[in-house]
């Protein structure tokens, strides 16, 4: 087929228009502009069906689940009618979940089924899965038996585990292949492929990985040359394995992928490091939240929905603000007659409690990369210890000295200097033996620690400060 130069003319000056939005759209950042989210909303205003398919067909898949957590739920429905399926498929996998539950509800059961035919198994059922129970049982019903068994398959396996997120779609060659009848297979099974894979994995006669080839490995081979001579060795995963240790396995050995086995040692799939960013960023904000005590509720969170999963949160720091205000009402009589007390001992509480939230981050951290284990656990403790001294040291002198010269008293600066030293030593220990017990008795350190931390520091500071003010200025 020839062009002639008018439609060449044209085809180009589509192109740069397109490139052009593209600029617009982005920031330096990657980020979506405002204005160009204005653009889009004006085109739907308007009803301007030509320019709303021109603004988003400039932008790739990400870009367009995110413009979409910026719209409206009603600006959203719309922009669904001017996406192809096939892309429809990308931009379905990369919204926020919240924001894509309510858009599956709209996509008809016809469209669905034609946007899953265009992911990875992996990426299939974790779209199937947020679908309501009717409107799953109606799209795997119109699924190819294959990709319904596929997505089932994934279903079974635990919401955290290898098996949920690995991808069905593997590259698998026997042992006595050599290097040119795999390329040839791949050539003819392309279509049974993963759309993206890094390594061929070598199995035996029972299906049990032996090694794998990486891509570039291969195409730099003789066609003569077996698999098994230049097979690597395999670090595999098993189906039950959390998703966790898949990631700390996938950073410690810097895999890019990495086979899946059933319990009986078969391969069963593979998971690429694609999939382990997407985990890893999970977690950290998992662990990022728990340590403030909220729950991610989305950008379309209500005000009554955020209100509720930050409630429970506020009613435990209230009992153990309680229990801090008791111990003040326990020396209200020496605050009576020395009101300086009043004045100066919020200081030492909240020193402490700044400190023990430093060394409760990085115990948390420490626990989660696995940096902190039985093996150095005293050394790490008695580090803190360490810290906690020569800081409490430092601020004694540095508040002793301002309390000193403001209520003219040197004891009340000794007073607040040593509950500085003991509150600090206190909130050191904390941050890092509550993390750690709290992993030992099978808790999270990251949801539970925070407020004990923050009690130890409060109960501490306010009963040393005040109970060494009675010992030594009454």
């Amino acid at each position: 087929m020839t062009r002639n130069a008018g439609d060449l003319t044209a085809l180009s000056q589509g192109h740069n228009r397109a490139e052009d939005l593209e600029d617009l759209a982005l920031g330096d950042d990657y980020a979506l502009n405002p204005a160009y989210i204005d653009m889009v909303v004006e085109a739907a205003d308007r009803g301007d069906a030509v320019r709303l398919r021109e603004l988003i067909d400039a932008l790739r898949p990400a870009d367009v689940a995110d413009l979409m957590g910026f719209l409206s739920a009603e600006y959203r429905y719309e922009l669904l009618a001017f996406i192809a399926p096939e892309a429809l498929a990308e931009i379905l996998s990369e919204l926020d979940y919240h924001i894509r539950e309510d858009v599956l509800e709209k996509v008809a059961p016809a469209a669905l089924v034609r946007a899953l035919e265009e992911l990875d198994s992996d990426d299939a059922a974790d779209l199937v899965e947020d679908l309501e129970d009717d409107k799953r049982d109606e799209v795997l019903a119109a699924m190819s038996e294959a990709d319904r068994t596929s997505i089932q398959t994934s279903l079974a396996y635990g919401e955290e585990s290898a098996g949920r997120l690995m991808q069905r779609e593997v590259m698998a060659a026997p042992q006595f292949w050599t290097v040119g009848q795999t390329i040839d297979h791949i050539r003819r099974s392309a279509d049974d492929l993963p759309d993206l894979f890094f390594d061929i994995y070598v199995v035996d006669p029972s299906y049990a990985p032996l090694g794998a080839v990486p891509v570039s490995v291969l195409l730099k081979s003789n066609r003569d040359t077996p698999l098994e001579l230049i097979m690597e060795p395999v670090t595999e995963i098993t189906v039950e394995m959390d998703q966790e240790e898949v990631a700390y396995i996938f950073d410690k050995y810097h895999l890019i992928s990495a086979p899946v086995t059933d319990p009986g040692g078969r391969l069963v799939g593979q998971i690429t490091v694609d999939d382990i960013v997407g985990v890893i960023q999970e977690e950290s904000q998992e662990d990022l939240l728990a340590l403030a005590g909220v729950t991610e509720t989305g950008r379309d969170a209500t005000v009554l929905d955020v209100t509720k999963s930050r409630f429970w949160w506020l009613l435990i720091n209230l009992g153990t603000a309680v229990l801090a205000s008791s111990v003040i009402s326990a020396f209200s009589g020496a605050i009576s007659q020395l009101v300086a007390l009043a004045v100066l001992m919020p200081i030492v509480a909240s020193m402490g409690g700044n400190a023990g939230t430093q060394t409760l981050t990085v115990a948390v951290r420490a626990l989660a990369t696995r940096e902190l284990s039985s093996v150095n656990m005293l050394r790490t403790i008695w580090r803190e210890i360490a810290v906690g001294l020569l800081n409490g040291g430092a601020f004694a002198l540095c508040v002793g000295a301002v309390v000193t010269f403001w209520f003219h008293d040197p004891l009340l600066g000794l007073v607040i200097g040593m509950a500085m030293v003991i509150n600090l030593l206190a909130a050191s220990l904390a941050g890092i033996l509550v993390p750690l017990t709290l992993e030992r008795l099978g808790y999270d350190p990251a949801v539970s620690s925070t407020v004990f931390v923050t009690t130890v520091t409060d109960v501490v500071g306010f009963f040393s400060f005040l109970g060494l003010a009675v010992l030594i200025l009454l």
